[in-house]
């Protein structure tokens, strides 16, 4: 489809566009009544169902937790036990309507959009696609939801109670709260909320005409001169679909920056607290206005800084003039490389021992998957780690040809918490100078041992007997699993590894290794070498380029 050039030809296109986006608007909103109140009362139902099934069990386990754990001090500890009646309380109330919102919200919109998707370019059958899209995958992606909340409630709650309740570490301070700072953490909370939460809300409120008018003069000028997304996609009506929702996008920017205003006032007390200043806490609720015009100035790309009154001239990380011209990756991009990556070099694993069938099947079937969830996602990144630092990467180098940096790592605060570790790791690594030897035990080690301290290498056949130099790889290790049992917790990672160590129990079964595997535990002999190895070539010379379709 050609772009119209032209003043006639633009307008014509302009006029012809309007029966058709109308038309698709209508099959949207018939088909969203209809599939709807369907997906409001799977997700409704099914979320509605577990808070309050697993409400009493959340509140007993919260509160033993809490007065079970070393990590807290005494201060702190009462003050949450005497708090946590009324977050436990007002818990079944908001999941329940937060629920209803959601199912409404992706009821409503998912078969729409999907109406729309339906007309785009790469779509075979688009008259089909325009009254199927949307209907039966919405329903699936309601059930998702569902199956995902269970995970969060059933295994990542439990997961965080579990570290809540470990021993403390040699060395490690329980976090307290100091009675002396308290008034004046107070004070500066009260006046954080008075005078921050208003003067943000009307900064937002004084920018959202200029925000609504702004945003409709690109949605029309993208519609009008085809430019922008509807120029790769030549997929006008989606124009028409976003000038009619902008609206509600500003709303929604509103209420986020009237919420957010709470916690940045609040947040001035945290800093009391962490820096034994009130003067400093003072003037984060002065800078913390500044730093907000001047990022919402950054986003509606208006002049560089703040008139407001700073404590500092702080640079914003979403500056214009820090944007660069490439390409951001998404953060499931980085998921499905990292799933990839744990699937092909996982058979690997499987194939030479290190994981075994009893670990897949006491995954599967007890839901022990410490080893599988925790370690081999750690192999994974770590294999990305020793390329990066042996290749003196400037980011991450997921593939010969694919390097995650600063510049096209996804704009995604869950995924920024995990980035920025993982470059200290590289550099770190990359201090060290392994060599061949060692990054091959490396490999083994994390796998295999507890990496606690560095009597635990002992007869592991790490070349090195240097203590000081197993205690920084150890270290290493510990940071990265910890990374990978936090971003475990995520819903959908539960979702997608089940997924994944089915394929691999799968492959044992193709591969002939859950015979072999029952058969020798059965005689009691050690590992056979007639497993079965015909995908093994294959998998390892594919293992190191995972990702490689990424962007």
């Amino acid at each position: 489809m050609e772009v119209p050039r032209g003043f006639m030809a633009t307008l014509w296109s302009f006029i012809t566009f309007l029966p058709f986006f109308f038309l698709l608007l209508a099959l949207g909103v018939v088909k969203a009544a209809a599939v709807g109140p369907v997906v409001t009362v799977v997700v409704l139902v099914g979320n509605s169902s577990v808070v309050i099934g697993m409400w009493p069990a959340h509140f007993i386990w919260t509160y033993y937790c809490m007065m079970k754990t070393k990590r807290l001090g005494l201060v702190l500890k009462i003050f949450l036990l005497v708090m946590l009646p009324l977050p436990l309380i007002l818990w079944p109330i908001l999941g329940i309507l937060g629920s209803l919102v959601v199912g409404i919200g992706y009821g409503f919109f998912a078969p729409l959009i999907a109406t729309f998707e339906a007309v785009g370019e790469g779509i075979i059958n688009k008259f089909y696609h325009c009254f199927a899209g949307g209907c039966v995958d919405t329903i699936k992606g309601a059930c998702t939801l569902v199956v995902d909340f269970v995970d969060f409630c059933f295994h990542s709650y439990f997961s965080y109670m579990d570290d809540l309740c470990e021993k403390v570490t040699v060395g490690e301070t329980p976090m307290d709260v100091k009675l002396a700072k308290l008034p004046s953490c107070l004070l500066v909370c009260l006046f954080g909320v008075v005078l921050d939460v208003p003067i943000i809300s009307i900064v937002a409120l004084c920018k959202s005409p200029y925000l609504l008018l702004k945003g409709w003069h690109r949605l029309f000028h993208d519609l009008i001169g085809r430019e922008g997304p509807f120029l790769e996609t030549v997929c006008v009506p989606f124009a028409g679909l976003a000038i009619l929702l902008w609206p509600l996008a500003v709303i929604g920017a509103l209420v986020a920056a009237f919420l957010c205003s709470f916690l940045l006032g609040l947040y001035g007390g945290v800093v009391v607290h962490q820096e034994d200043s009130l003067r400093m806490g003072l003037a984060y609720i002065v800078a913390v206005v500044s730093i907000f015009d001047e990022y919402t100035n950054d986003l509606l790309y208006l002049r560089e800084g703040s008139w407001l009154p700073s404590q500092a001239q702080l640079a914003s990380e979403q500056s214009r003039t820090m944007k660069k011209a490439m390409q951001q990756l998404k953060p499931i991009q980085i998921w499905d490389w990292l799933f990839r990556s744990c699937e092909i070099n996982g058979r690997i694993l499987l194939d030479e021992g290190l994981i075994t069938v009893v670990d897949i099947e006491e995954c599967i079937v007890k839901g022990k998957c410490k080893k599988l969830s925790i370690k081999l996602p750690s192999w994974c990144i770590l294999q990305c780690l020793l390329r990066s630092a042996k290749s003196d990467s400037y980011g991450l180098l997921i593939s010969d040809e694919v390097e995650i940096t600063h510049f096209n790592w996804p704009n995604d605060k869950v995924l920024d918490w995990i980035f920025g570790p993982l470059l200290i790791m590289k550099d770190q690594i990359r201090r060290l100078q392994l060599d061949e030897n060692e990054e091959a035990c490396l490999r083994k080690l994390i796998l295999t041992s507890k990496n606690e301290k560095p009597e635990d290498w002992d007869g592991e056949g790490f070349p090195s007997d240097d203590n000081i130099r197993k205690a920084q790889l150890q270290a290493i290790f510990r940071r990265l699993q910890g990374i990978v049992a936090n971003m475990s917790r995520i819903p959908s990672f539960r979702r997608r590894f089940t997924s994944l160590v089915k394929s691999l129990y799968l492959e044992a079964i193709e591969t002939g290794a859950l015979t072999e595997d029952h058969g020798e535990s059965a005689s009691g002999s050690k590992t056979s070498d007639g497993r079965k190895r015909q995908n093994k070539s294959v998998a390892r010379s594919s293992s190191l380029d995972v990702g490689g379709s990424i962007v």
